[in-house]
């Protein structure tokens, strides 16, 4: 079983950077395809990017194109999400999770094993 710990959330100001980090514990990732998630108040939560197991293949959603990258340090047994130009519609806890199916599954029930999450706030 995969247990996964996320850290790096916090306050920042619009247009400024984070670096998300998805601690695993268990099985080497390098077998599972990892994502990131988000939920804002109120909202449902909804895929950020996922990473193919060897971190060969990335995928990011519209909304953060760009601004956003998804990679792994297999080596550290690590995910992580570096976020830069953050905006105010960006705040939500951040989730990471892990799948042993095929890689790039948007759906959140496609994935086995969660963390708990971060918060990230972005002030306008």
């Amino acid at each position: 079983q995969v247990h996964l710990v996320e850290s790096g959330g916090g306050l920042v100001q619009a247009g400024g950077s984070l670096r998300l980090s998805c601690a695993a514990s268990g099985p080497a990732i390098s077998g599972y395809s990892m994502g990131w998630f988000r939920q804002a108040p109120g909202k449902a939560r909804e895929w950020v990017a996922s990473s193919s197991g060897g971190g060969r293949f990335t995928s990011h959603a519209d909304s953060v194109q760009g601004r956003f990258t998804i990679s792994r340090d297999n080596a550290k047994n690590t995910l992580y999400l570096q976020m830069n130009n953050l905006k105010p519609e960006d705040t939500a806890v951040y989730h990471c999770a892990a799948t042993s199916s095929v890689w790039g599954t948007t759906d959140m029930r496609g994935y086995d094993y969660w963390g708990q999450g971060t918060q990230v706030t972005v002030s306008s």
